[in-house]
């Protein structure tokens, strides 16, 4: 009778040791990868960082450029606003009354 309850004792600790075993190497691999990642961070934010640097400043000048323009073209050219001078015209005198 001692024979069957060691040999079911002994699948059932195999089967238990299995699932454990299986679980330790899911949680260390989980682990390795969390501290991977973890350790790419700092690298990856500096990356994101000089993106957005970069975009904010193309924005930067951009905008201006853009006010630049409208300053130049609310301030408009000298020549244009002036027109021709008049040209002075003689002008009649009245007949004497008499």
């Amino acid at each position: 009778m001692e024979r069957p309850l060691l040999a079911v004792l002994l699948l059932v600790g195999l089967v238990i040791g299995c699932a454990v075993g299986s679980s330790y190497a899911r949680a260390r691999r989980g682990w390795n990868d969390y501290q991977t990642v973890k350790k790419s961070v700092p690298g990856a934010r500096r990356g994101a960082w000089s993106l957005i640097r970069g975009v904010a400043v193309k924005a930067g000048v951009i905008a201006l450029l853009l006010f630049g323009a409208a300053a130049y073209a609310a301030v408009g050219d000298d020549d244009e606003t002036a027109g021709p001078a008049p040209s002075p015209s003689p002008t009649q005198s009245e007949p004497p009354h008499r």
